[in-house]
């Protein structure tokens, strides 16, 4: 049998995930972070992005999107705590498609009354949110 860490992903609405993994890779403000069991203790912020998840009893990875939030890795235990977090599977193509260009709209806009640095990050999430998207369907074979 593989070696796991227990891991939590949680957002501010509901707990998203609570089980073993065999790896843990998650969006580090600096990079991506690969996560194994025992890894050394390490605490740090998350940028908007696809946490993959390797279970021991599955052959795909699980694939959550989470917005932002910070990462807590203790040798035996990881735990995101994310603003907001979505199954992967959940994830709306359309609605996404829709918030990447009223974003885009607005920084073109500098004249609107949305500020420029909130147009900025909504552009982020939207992006991060179609790469998920795009990450399952390869997962998927499509």
């Amino acid at each position: 049998m593989a070696m796991t860490v227990h891991v939590d992903v949680v957002s501010a609405e509901e707990a998203i995930f609570s089980g073993l993994a065999e790896v843990v890779v998650v969006p580090g403000e600096m990079g991506e972070l690969g996560i194994y069991p025992r890894h050394t203790a390490l605490m740090t912020r998350i940028k908007p992005g696809s946490v993959r998840i390797k279970r021991p009893d599955q052959e795909q990875e699980e694939l959550i999107y989470v917005s932002g939030g910070m990462l807590e890795v203790q040798p035996n235990v990881v735990t995101i705590l994310a603003d907001t977090a979505i199954r992967g599977g959940d994830l709306d193509e359309a609605r996404a498609l829709e918030a990447k260009q009223a974003a885009e709209d607005a920084i073109k806009n500098r004249a609107s009354d949305i500020d420029y640095a909130q147009a900025q990050a909504e552009l982020a999430e939207a992006i991060a949110q179609l790469r998920a998207i795009q990450q399952l369907r390869k997962q998927a074979g499509h």
